[in-house]
């Protein structure tokens, strides 16, 4: 249960584990520029939109290439 996903994706469960973690912490840390945009709009009116496209973009990438490997 633990190993089916990170497997899929061509990877160990620490290596998932590591990948996913960065990942929640650069969306935490999104999170609170768009909580600071909601509070200043002047504040990081493009950046977290740009991020989440870019990163977005990035994980479609990472799909297709554990499906090719698949």
């Amino acid at each position: 249960i633990f190993t089916k996903h990170p497997k899929e994706v061509g990877e160990s469960y620490l290596q998932h584990f590591g990948k996913a973690l960065k990942f929640s912490c650069l969306l935490f840390s999104l999170s609170l520029k768009a909580l600071m945009h909601a509070i200043l709009p002047f504040c990081y009116e493009t950046a977290v939109s740009e991020r989440v496209k870019t990163l977005s973009e990035g994980m479609q990438k990472r799909r297709e290439s554990a499906i090719d490997k698949n």
